[in-house]
């Protein structure tokens, strides 16, 4: 059924391609004889609610008065319904003139030629301001395509009352997790850590490629292969393997990314992994517990081992190749940056939202917000792992392979057959490797 659906999706992306060749809309000039902006451009976005949708339709505000010819028509779609959005909407050349989109998206639509470069935006804004990391997502033969506009990481959470009750320190390797973990295991009540296997989601995926990282290795190898089988993969495997029966709930092999999430907020895991959206997650389901938690890098094999790039995820702005007036949606995604709208955005998830500007990282007014000072230590450990990861399976670049190893389930099926079937572990693991790579393969074709 998997090979079906994306069987699928090549021959939708071949549409795409057509149309997109056939369809594009001739650009028109985006200024009057004046030298003023002129023309309707229409954004899309997936901040459903709260400041961050504001933020948007002020921008929009604000860039309209000062460019009184220019008119900007907001739409906002969740997630899920953006991709089929704009999957649908490039068939038909319904696509918008600027759009928010995940890495993952950006890696598709520059394989179908439906976004224009960004160099000279970011070049306007301040390229040596931008972390590289980011940027390099989004960047094919020196063109970057999308442009970040806030970025988060994955650490390690923890609470600190459980381990100073216990004497126990943090931990920083995974043998002193898996250690710590067990002796903070303390079921019902607070498991030592939930390892989440469940199908339809990405977290599995997730919590291998964090030990598969931290050993110097990826998920997917500079020349597009799967890697489950290599020594590292295996031992990552095998622990969280151990884990599970270890310290986690029985019905984590089901559980998804929000099931996950939901036992730390509510104060029922002493660790677990995620940005600094957990902060807000915690203020909303556990308030009492906000003085309670902090956040540390992630777990090394080694304690001496160097530091490697685990997992960040940056959501960035693109401009769409059919635009009309491309020039105008370039100068709105730029006003995006000015310093103190940006600032104010930022705080609307205070150390969840991180600056994709390095200056503004350190800038005193973003530092000025009550979360972060409370936080000062977990947006420090955030930050710093910002620069060094990337999206899972992206460390060499772009790839169309990174969204097939995080949609279709496979790595997540390994770990269930394992759990609930008894399959070994080195039989699971060949089986989901080659089932990974004939997906890859139909790439090509």
């Amino acid at each position: 059924m998997k090979k079906k659906l994306l069987v699928l999706f090549v021959i939708l992306a071949m549409m795409i391609t057509t149309a997109c060749s056939s369809g594009e809309k001739e650009a028109t000039t985006n200024q009057s004889s004046s030298g003023e902006f002129e023309g309707e451009i229409t954004v899309w976005h997936s901040f459903t609610q709260g400041p961050r949708l504001e933020f948007m339709q002020a921008a929009a505000d604000s860039f309209m008065k000062e460019h009184q010819k220019v008119k900007i028509k907001i739409e906002t779609f969740a997630w899920p319904e953006f991709y089929t959005k704009w999957t649908t909407g490039l068939q038909s050349g319904q696509v918008p003139d600027v759009s928010t989109a995940l890495p993952n998206h950006v890696v598709e639509l520059i394989d179908v030629d439906a976004l224009v470069p960004l160099n000279d935006v970011i070049d306007n804004i301040g390229r040596d301001r931008f972390y590289e990391a980011p940027l390099k997502e989004g960047t094919v033969d020196e063109n970057n395509y999308s442009i970040p506009l806030y970025s988060h990481a994955q650490v390690m959470w923890y609470r600190k009352d459980l381990l100073e009750e216990a004497g126990l320190e943090v931990p920083k390797t995974w043998d002193e997790l898996y250690e710590t973990a067990k002796k903070l295991n303390n079921a019902p009540d607070v498991y030592g850590l939930s390892v989440p296997m469940g199908s339809g989601d990405m977290m599995a995926t997730r919590f291998l490629n964090f030990y598969v990282r931290s050993a110097g290795e990826t998920l997917i190898t500079k020349d597009g292969k799967a890697n489950l089988t290599s020594k590292a993969a295996i031992d990552g495997i095998n622990y969280w393997i151990n884990m599970y029966k270890t310290t986690s709930p029985e019905g984590s092999v089901n559980y998804k990314v929000l099931d996950q999430a939901n036992l730390y907020y509510q104060g029922k895991t002493a660790f677990d992994f995620n940005s600094g959206f957990q902060i807000g997650g915690v203020e909303t389901n556990s308030p009492q517990l906000l003085d309670k938690i902090d956040a540390a890098p992630m777990p090394k094999i080694n304690a001496n081992d160097p530091e490697n790039g685990i997992e960040t995820s940056n959501i960035p702005v693109v401009v769409w190749k059919n635009s009309k007036h491309p020039e105008i949606a370039k100068a709105f995604v730029e006003s995006l940056y000015e310093k103190e709208e940006y600032i104010k955005f930022l705080h609307s998830v205070p150390a969840g939202m991180l600056p994709a500007l390095k200056d503004i990282a350190e800038d005193p007014e973003f530092l000025n917000n009550p979360t972060i000072q409370k936080f000062d230590n977990a947006v420090k450990v955030i930050s710093a792992a910002v620069d060094k990861g990337t999206a899972i399976g992206m460390e060499n670049g772009p790839t169309l392979q990174s969204g097939i190893i995080v949609s279709q389930g496979v790595i997540e099926k390994m770990f269930q057959d394992i759990v609930l079937k008894d399959v070994p572990v080195n039989e699971a693991a060949e089986k989901a490797e080659k089932e990974l790579n004939d997906l890859f393969k139909m790439l090509g074709k």
